[in-house]
């Protein structure tokens, strides 16, 4: 692609929860691509009685932070309740997830909040394996956390940078990736990978990238 194009990566803390004994970040995504602008997951914007005992707390979020008025496309990198909670605020724009990940959220009661899923006038499309969004933006299917799990690439002048949702809870999973889906993004090369529980991305040791 170009060398010139710049693709830039935004992320917005929507709220945290608890983790065992400390309160970890809900993150996601803001892309800011030529072609559009598109939002990796969606958090959590309201709270619900069957995950209490996380204790979610929402974050207030600035209108220029996260605007859904200015976001073209949703990408759902699995459906998770601390994923899709706020698709319902995207109703009538494409929401982007793997048709097997899609399956299985609304296959039973015991995966997801199905309500949340399943708001009102919200449309998924779904995908198989990888697909190209726009040039240097790739949805790349990475089974591991779910067997739906995909992760976006994204491809500029800067060099190779991935979202990964909860592929990786943290960095010690990249470091040591176990899963299908750690390895894929390993194998990928990239310069960091943004974690959808942790703030800062990661960046690979100073001689993984060759």
């Amino acid at each position: 692609m170009n060398g010139a194009t710049l693709i830039r990566i935004r992320p917005v803390q929507v709220a945290d929860l608890l983790a065992g004994d400390e309160r970890m970040p809900v993150i996601v995504h803001v892309i800011e691509h030529p072609a559009a602008t598109i939002l990796v997951d969606t958090g959590v914007t309201q709270l619900h009685p069957l995950v209490a005992d996380m204790d979610p707390r929402l974050h207030a979020v600035a209108p220029d932070d996260l605007d859904p008025d200015a976001i073209d496309i949703v990408v759902n990198t699995h459906l998770h309740w601390d994923h899709c909670g706020g698709n319902h605020l995207f109703a009538g724009k494409p929401i982007y997830v793997q048709r097997r990940e899609l399956d299985d959220a609304l296959a039973g009661d015991d995966y997801t909040i199905r309500a949340w899923v399943e708001a009102p006038g919200v449309e998924y499309v779904p995908v198989d394996g990888d697909v190209e969004l726009f040039p240097g933006l790739r949805l790349l299917a990475a089974p591991g956390h779910t067997d739906g799990s995909q992760i976006v690439l994204v491809e500029d002048s800067g060099g190779p940078v991935v979202v990964v949702g909860d592929l990786a809870i943290t960095s010690h999973d990249l470091d040591a990736p176990r899963t299908p889906g750690q390895r894929r993004v390993r194998d990928l090369r990239p310069k960091l990978a943004w974690l959808a529980h942790q703030r800062e991305p990661w960046r690979p040791p100073c001689d993984a990238r060759g």
